[in-house]
């Protein structure tokens, strides 16, 4: 039976006492200094042993604590390697030296918004919001095992405004053609592969041969691989696609297919001995000297022998993903197409980076006349 009782302590101090039994069956006791506060906290527990997520204080545990939990699951999980690393990070970096040594059942949603107002101090918008959802597993896990009676982190928002997102960076195409014309011949394959497929780097250095139809002028995106040069599957179903080839690079990849470093995996764009690519040698190595040579580049502070500045390469890889995109939108793709080749899970997804390139269907002016000319018709 659940009661609240007012006490005098040794001490001649009074507080509010609250009695009652945990979903374990145990007998549990919290004194308030004020009675309004031992009757909510008594309604409280009453909801949550009826629900069976009652925690007593004596059961909690730390963030950090509770952290490590999630971490071991995951690895359990067998997520990817780099998806634990990113886990780890946000751990290490942004949740433990600021709340790690307080208890679960302390971080209520007052807590937690005050936690990301003060991240956000510091860190972007954007990255605050994904500190949130690593926290929000850490009690989520914590709910699974018992050391969590809710998680608060459901209740806060972090709203990144499109303001702060910006728009995707990608060459223009005047830049573009600079960047296929400097190509050297054995980067060719795997440039113009990237440049019109609007595949990403990790799929790009994934893709096998038995993945890729010439006859049918098509690349069958069926795994992966990540920064640690694993070979997987897609991270999300929306991954799994069929993304249609340009002419001229079926052509290059026809004569490719001849003399390219034959492997175990099969892949397309292997290093030299037939293994998986590193994505900082494709850079460093193949993309970003081509931009260089194109003239599609920046100063940087650094001089050379003859007092010039060194220049550096204005664009990642992903900048071409982001290209393709553009010349797909362009041509007049719609956009539940753009998102299914490339890949985005949700239509938001697409919008929200490629929103603004989607053309008008009509004049704005021409428009509003019509709508006033219906409704102000005789």
């Amino acid at each position: 039976m659940a009661t609240t009782r007012k006490r005098t302590l040794p001490s001649g101090k009074v507080v509010w006492q609250c009695d009652y039994r945990d979903g374990g069956g145990a007998r549990r006791s919290k004194q308030f200094a004020l009675k309004k506060e031992a009757e909510a906290f008594l309604l409280k527990a009453r909801h949550e042993v009826g629900q069976g997520t009652d925690v007593a204080d004596s059961a909690s545990i730390t963030v950090a604590e509770a952290a490590d939990l999630w971490i071991d699951r995951a690895t359990a999980e067998g997520l990817e390697r780099s998806t634990i690393d990113q886990y780890k990070q946000h751990r290490d970096i942004h949740i433990v030296p600021e709340i790690g040594t307080v208890k679960l059942n302390k971080m209520t949603a007052p807590a937690v918004q005050r936690f990301a107002d003060k991240l956000a101090e510091t860190r972007s918008r954007a990255m605050v919001r994904k500190v949130l959802v690593s926290l929000s597993g850490i009690f989520s896990e914590a709910q699974r095992v018992g050391k969590a009676a809710s998680n608060p982190v459901s209740a806060v928002r972090i709203r990144v405004s499109k303001r702060d997102k910006g728009r995707v960076e990608m060459p223009s195409k005047l830049e573009l053609r600079a960047i296929l014309k400097a190509t050297p011949a054995k980067h060719k394959p795997f440039v113009f592969t990237a440049a019109f497929s609007g595949m990403r780097s990790s799929e790009l250095r994934g893709l096998t041969w038995p993945d890729v139809d010439l006859d049918k002028g098509v690349v069958h995106v069926r795994r992966r691989a990540d920064k640690y040069n694993k070979i997987s599957f897609p991270k999300s179903e929306a991954g799994t696609r069929d993304i249609p080839l340009a002419p001229t690079v079926v052509k290059i990849l026809k004569a490719w297919k001849e003399e390219y470093p034959k492997g175990e995996l099969d892949l397309v764009f292997p290093t030299g001995s037939g293994g998986v690519e590193n994505h900082g040698n494709l850079l460093n190595r193949v993309f970003w000297p081509i931009q260089v040579a194109a003239g599609v580049s920046i100063p940087t502070d650094k001089l050379d022998d003859a007092g010039d500045p060194i220049m550096d390469a204005k664009y990642s890889l992903h900048a071409l993903r982001h290209a393709a995109a553009a010349l797909w939108i362009e041509q007049g793709w719609q956009p539940k197409k753009i998102q299914t080749v490339m890949g985005h899970s949700t239509i938001t997804m697409t919008f929200d980076q490629y929103g603004f390139l989607f053309p008008s269907t009509e004049d704005d002016a021409a428009g509003m006349q019509a709508i006033e000319d219906r409704l102000l018709a005789d």
